[in-house]
């Protein structure tokens, strides 16, 4: 049988081992505002769902992950602005895409600034067909 890796329905679609040990190192190494937005997600009483934080999937490293909804939840850095990372972007958007996951994006400046409003959005997003 000819599987194709990156587009089933697991949770980590065919992601290598060396993959988790770099999602494992990227966890002790969060920055300020994933761990400030990680200390909501984590807790699934918060907002109903519980999310995985450095979760390896495919060739890529979400921020936070729930897969139930598969929905990922990126915390974008300054670097984030540059040509280079928005192409990377894109491409690892359109991967998750194809997997049928959807990308929400937040600046580290909101998460800092405004948890409170990026939390709303997330249930928004969460909740909109209820």
């Amino acid at each position: 049988m000819n599987k194709n890796l990156y587009h089933d329905e697991g949770m980590f679609k065919g992601a290598k081992p060396e993959n988790f040990k770099r999602a494992e190192d990227l966890r002790s190494k969060m920055t300020s505002s994933e761990s400030k937005l990680w200390e909501v997600l984590k807790n699934k009483d918060a907002i109903g769902y519980r999310f995985r934080r450095q979760h390896p999937l495919g060739h890529y490293i979400l921020d936070f992950y729930n897969h139930k909804l598969k929905l990922c939840i990126e915390v974008d850095g300054e670097y984030h602005e540059y040509q280079e990372q928005k192409e990377h972007d894109m491409e690892r958007d359109e991967f998750l895409k194809f997997n049928g996951i959807t990308v929400i994006r937040f600046k580290n400046q909101e998460v800092e600034n405004n948890l409170k409003s990026v939390i709303g959005d997330i249930n928004k997003f969460i909740y909109k067909d209820e």
